[in-house]
C-alpha cells in the first residue's frame, strides 16, 4: 500500500510542474483568437450579411 501512494505522490508532483506550461499556451492561443477578431470580424461580418441579402433577396 506505500508503494501505491508513493507512486502517486510521484506522479501528481511531477504533473503539477507543467502548468506554467499550460497556462502560457492557453493566454496565448486566447491572444491569437483576439487578434484574428479583429483583423478578420469585420470582413466575415460583411460576409455574412451578403450571404443573407441574398438568399433572402431583401
Amino acid at each position: 500500500m506505500k508503494t501505491l501512494l508513493s507512486g502517486v505522490r510521484t506522479r501528481f508532483r511531477d504533473e503539477r510542474g507543467d502548468v506554467p506550461g499550460w497556462v502560457l499556451v492557453t493566454l496565448m492561443t486566447a491572444g491569437l483568437v483576439v487578434l484574428l477578431w479583429g483583423v478578420a470580424g469585420p470582413a466575415l461580418t460583411n460576409l455574412f450579411q451578403q450571404a443573407i441579402t441574398s438568399v433572402s433577396g431583401i
